[in-house]
């Protein structure tokens, strides 16, 4: 499932969905978070790219802007033995291929819930 099916199934349990475009430097990720206000900021890689791009935009978050509160989740072809590393660096979590979306939610708002009593 690509992206904007994730996307899609989130605006229909009633999130509210911005998609970026593709290819956005962390930099440029963070700062479109931080200008649509967000909550949660899902990424997805298909390339290989996790392991730098996420933790550099994790950080970018809370060096730049100082919104640690932002909760970064991540997606796509990313192999199991990478997720500790990714949560590690401040993902809140990783999905794999064949997450059910509804489960993927239910984790995401239990937190967002978490969140908000802080």
């Amino acid at each position: 499932r690509g992206a904007k099916v994730i996307a899609t199934s989130f605006a229909d349990i009633g999130f509210d969905v911005d998609i970026g475009p593709l290819f956005q430097t962390p930099q440029e990720v963070a700062r479109q978070a931080i200008e649509n206000d967000v909550h949660v900021l899902g990424i997805s890689s298909l390339a290989g790219g996790h392991k730098t791009l996420v933790p550099e935009v994790i950080q970018e978050l809370r060096e730049t802007y100082n919104r640690p509160d932002i909760l970064v989740v991540a997606g796509g072809v990313i192999p199991p033995n990478d997720f500790e590393f990714l949560k590690e660096a401040g993902c809140f979590d990783v999905y794999g291929p064949g997450t059910k979306i509804p489960v993927a939610a239910k984790g995401i708002i239990a937190q967002l819930s978490v969140n908000r009593l802080k």
